[in-house]
């Protein structure tokens, strides 16, 4: 699965990633993104860690983060 478009998720853009797995960006770093999973609404479910590392080129932004 690629990036929909060339340049990188930004803080609090929503990605989807790994089968349908989704979250928050919290932190850019120069090759992956760490990712906030509590984000999906069956997170409690997944037995997944809080959060997770995803390389630059295995997600898509699905949702702009929100102006503040």
């Amino acid at each position: 699965m690629g990036r929909s478009s060339l340049r990188k998720a930004e803080v609090g853009n929503v990605i989807v990633f790994r089968d349908g797995l989704t979250g928050i960006v919290e932190k850019v770093n120069e090759n992956s993104v760490i990712v906030d999973l509590t984000y999906m609404d069956n997170y409690q479910d997944l037995e997944l860690g809080q959060r997770t590392v995803i390389n630059h080129k295995n997600y898509t932004i699905i949702k702009e983060a929100a102006l503040q």
